[in-house]
């Protein structure tokens, strides 16, 4: 037998019952109906009570009710396991618990059959919407079954141009990076991008636009020979840094277009001899709380908004996102540490 006030056994009545008021009370209080009047002491009595009795609402009752489920499903392919993305996720859950809903999160590893059968399964328990995200910014072929709920696609965007988007303003970064290395009075400025500025990777089309655009202003021409293609990663960043700085005319500074890629540089900068920022200033792009602050001295880098991204993604299904294609760019905010300084008076010889 079901002892009284357990989880399991405890009703609506019994609430009522504890807190002195009607059950069509209780059921309005803790439901949050709109229209409702009850003062503030009476929902706090209510609520109360609900707790003491370890009452818990029926969340089938509220599919049948409100036609969805109190919950959000959060679908990304290495969202959860990055070691820098996951503040998406953060982002995301903090703001759906504010508004009294649960994150339900599946990470895909980019399997598309995982994804299929969890977007399948958030589907049936009527979620009230779904955030598809990617670990990295780029344009997405996103699953049609999608266009049965409000969805937004986060930190990509939406090839077909059906859903709405969040991502980083990826050009606007690029140039926050270059000219906070002109401002320290550097004329010969490398960049060590991520991909090819002719491929499909926004951050590497829109970081490289925004170095060009803060040369351009400062009245500098850019020199093919200090853009440099890397693969974003560590091994990419110490091979082309090498490269830059054993060449005949080498660079007072480098912008690496991500974190891992500046790592990369530190390691062909100290093979060299060469230190940071006495001989070459530094600046990078990701802000990897994994590794940017622990790098000697600290990289001063571009960060990505993802807590700030993870939740807009929320608002925007909770306002019913709205089926324009648009995309919201996010700007990414530059952290200062200790890789930057002026340039030597003297060019360093090799």
């Amino acid at each position: 037998m079901t002892r009284p006030g357990s989880r399991s056994g405890t009703t609506m009545n019994d609430v009522a019952a504890a807190a002195g008021v009607s059950q069509a009370t209780v059921s309005l209080v803790l439901n949050d109906a709109a229209g409702t009047r009850f003062s503030e002491e009476t929902r706090q009595r209510v609520h109360a009570a609900a707790v003491e009795l370890g009452y818990r609402t029926n969340a089938h009752a509220k599919v049948l009710r409100d036609g969805v489920a109190g919950m959000i499903g959060f679908v990304g392919d290495f969202v959860a396991t990055a070691p820098f993305a996951g503040k998406i996720i953060e982002g995301a859950q903090a703001r759906a618990w504010e508004a009294g809903l649960l994150l339900l999160t599946v990470n895909t590893g980019g399997d598309k059959a995982l994804e299929a059968a969890s977007l399948e399964t958030m589907l049936s328990y009527k979620v009230a919407g779904v955030v598809y995200a990617a670990m990295y910014h780029r344009v997405l072929d996103v699953p049609d079954v999608l266009a049965e709920v409000p969805a937004v696609v986060l930190n990509s965007r939406d090839r077909s141009g059906r859903f709405p988007s969040i991502a980083p303003q990826e050009e606007l970064g690029g140039y926050a990076a270059t000219k906070r290395l002109v401002d320290a009075g550097h004329r010969r400025i490398a960049m060590i991008n991520i991909g090819a500025v002719d491929g499909e990777l926004p951050a590497a089309v829109g970081r490289h636009a925004g170095y060009l655009r803060a040369l351009k202003e400062a009245g500098l021409h850019p020199d093919p020979w200090l853009h440099r293609i890397g693969d974003g990663h560590e091994s990419g960043g110490f091979d082309n840094a090498l490269a830059l700085m054993t060449g005949p005319q080498p660079p007072t500074a480098i912008f690496c277009a991500n974190d891992r890629t500046a790592w990369g540089s530190y390691q062909a900068l100290a093979q060299l001899g060469l230190s940071i920022p006495h001989d070459v200033s530094l600046v990078g792009f990701d802000n990897q709380e994994t590794l940017a602050p622990h790098l000697r001295p600290g990289l001063t880098t571009l960060e990505l908004p993802f807590l700030e991204m993870g939740r807009r993604a929320i608002e925007l299904l909770l306002a019913g996102a709205e089926r324009d294609g648009s995309t919201e760019y996010f700007e990414c905010p530059l952290v200062e540490r200790h890789s930057v300084a002026a340039p030597l008076k003297t060019t360093i010889s090799h």
